[in-house]
């Protein structure tokens, strides 16, 4: 059976430690969900003139040309053009710390067709979001949020009216109001974040962890 191709822009979300001559990887694609990936990891540097090898790195975002020899099981990079590389995150520790959540969120999940253009928009504006070392806690209180709404979820509709007025109140704030503009103690915002975790391992498919 001939290999198969395929032609995406995606989001790696995982790395796995390497074995023998590969890294794996997991990715996200608009066009096609999640996609285990193995991309070869040189021995030594090319020669002079050749294309430079680009190693692919959590939260890059990349046009990737593949190929499949099982069956879209598992997928090899052919070429790797990257598009952006949010290399500021790893500043900061809690933007690092948020940042892996989110993309392991992701990468736990399969997602809904429709919610998958959606998904990819999320990233970008939240990794590029964590990389401004702004207030990392909220990014992911945020993306957590708009998340759960993309995959079907009535937030506002069964979550929000349980909250207590004050909370409701700050929720949203947090949601609504830029990130400059925020001024949410931090032990509010994780305590928020832990209740809708509870609503969400209550009451969706998400897997969190």
């Amino acid at each position: 059976m001939p290999a198969q191709s395929l032609e995406t822009d995606a989001f790696v979300l995982l790395k796995r430690l390497p074995t023998d001559a590969f890294q794996g990887l997991t990715v996200f694609s608009a066009s096609h969900g999640l996609l285990p990936v193995m991309q070869r990891v040189p021995k030594a540097r090319g020669p002079a003139g050749a294309t430079p090898h680009v190693a692919l790195d959590l939260f890059d975002e990349a046009w990737l040309m593949l190929e499949s020899s099982n069956q879209g099981r598992t997928w090899f990079t052919r070429e790797v053009r990257l598009i952006a590389r949010p290399t500021d995150i790893g500043r900061s520790y809690d933007a690092l710390r948020f940042a892996s959540a989110l993309a392991a969120l992701i990468g736990r999940n399969p997602l809904h067709e429709d919610s998958r253009e959606a998904v990819a928009r999320l990233l970008r504006e939240a990794f590029a979001a964590f990389g401004s070392g702004v207030r990392p806690d909220i990014v992911y209180l945020k993306s957590l949020y708009r998340f759960a709404r993309y995959e079907g979820y009535p937030l506002k509709e069964q979550w929000f009216p349980t909250l207590p007025a004050t909370d409701r109140a700050e929720v949203a704030t947090l949601l609504n109001r830029p990130l400059a503009e925020q001024t949410a103690p931090e032990p509010d915002v994780a305590r928020l974040q832990h209740r809708l975790e509870a609503y969400l391992r209550g009451h969706t498919e998400i897997l969190l962890d």
